[in-house]
């Protein structure tokens, strides 16, 4: 059955311990819209938050489940050790450095990766982040700047750029990247300092670009990581509709990889796997979307829950912390 290439990143997860920091620090600093405020369907009892571009345009949403009782993250390998966030050119970096100066955020200096200019960051869990220019991009294009963000539109976070995985075994990833999921090996660049001058291979697929592409960092001097609070649960990379996701849930299954079968995440709908060292890869399709439920001008200021979820409302509200989002 023949299957259209992946289109790219569609989200990342990340795990935070206090979702009104997060709400915060996302929304106040970072100028990201909270596109839904909802729960993370395998455990209700916390919050899953998706900030994002003006709508959550597939490819610019950045999630973290709210775990109150998430300890530090030890950093290592087979892990998603980085994420980064698309703005519109490299005047745009300058703009961040000197917001993150008068706000405080811990920032390291713009240097140019992988042809890229970028800046590094941290939250405040030490999310490792960083934020590329799309100056010289001519892949996958970017989402839309919300204009109701504190950051000034002309600067403002369009998407998701490449994700960084740290892993013990290069060639093990690599083999599904390639040979399952269709990627291609486009390049390789030594760090300048942000991956400690080690060498990086780039895989992308579909137009490619910043929005479609996996680097991979080899290291078998360290430990595994031990995740918590602003470790990165899971990448999703972008599966054109349903019918497209059925027929990957097809293929994973006769390639005997162990994997979730279909799941509906009524935003989106899913397929969940683990690669070989243990990095945990989702196929999402791009749509239904976020608007199935809340109007675009109200997007994330109410508790957003799945119909099949919705007999549980009282229940679910009960046990939440209240989280005002209306501002």
């Amino acid at each position: 059955m023949e299957r259209k290439p992946l289109k790219g990143i569609h989200h990342v997860s990340a795990l935070t311990a206090n979702a009104k920091h997060n709400y915060e620090f996302y929304t106040k600093t970072l100028g990201m819209r909270l596109v839904k405020k909802t729960i993370n369907q395998d455990d209700p009892s916390v919050y899953h938050l998706f900030y994002a571009d003006e709508r959550g345009n597939p490819g610019t949403d950045l999630t973290f489940f709210e775990i109150p009782n998430a300890g530090t993250t030890y950093p290592g390998t087979n892990s998603i050790s980085g994420t980064s966030l698309r703005v519109p050119n490299d005047e745009s970096l300058q703009y961040w450095k000197n917001r993150f100066e008068e706000l405080g955020v811990e920032h390291d200096e713009i240097t140019a990766e992988s042809g890229r200019a970028t800046l590094a960051f941290r939250d405040f869990e030490q999310q490792r982040l960083y934020l590329v220019s799309d100056e010289n991009n001519d892949g996958v294009s970017g989402g839309k700047a919300w204009d109701k963000s504190p950051v000034p539109q002309e600067h403002g976070i369009v998407g998701l750029g490449p994700v960084l995985l740290t892993v013990s075994k290069r060639e093990n990833t690599e083999k599904i990247l390639l040979d399952v999921l269709g990627f291609k090996h486009v390049r390789t660049y030594t760090s300048s300092q942000i991956h400690d001058g080690k060498e990086v291979h780039v895989y992308e697929t579909g137009e490619g670009g910043s929005g479609a592409e996996v680097h991979i960092v080899e290291r078998d001097d360290l430990p595994r990581e031990r995740p918590g609070r602003g470790s990165v649960h899971h990448v999703a990379f972008r599966v054109e509709n349903e019918d497209e996701l059925n027929k990957w849930v097809e293929y994973v299954k006769q390639l005997q990889i162990p994997n979730s079968g279909f799941v509906e995440r009524y935003y989106f709908k899913s397929l969940y796997f683990r690669e070989p060292n243990g990095v945990l890869f989702e196929l999402a399709t791009d749509g239904p979307g976020f608007e199935g439920d809340e109007s675009f001008e109200h997007l994330g200021e109410s508790l957003a829950l799945p119909p099949y979820f919705e007999d549980q409302r009282d229940m679910i509200e009960a046990r939440l912390k209240p989280l005002d989002t209306k501002e």
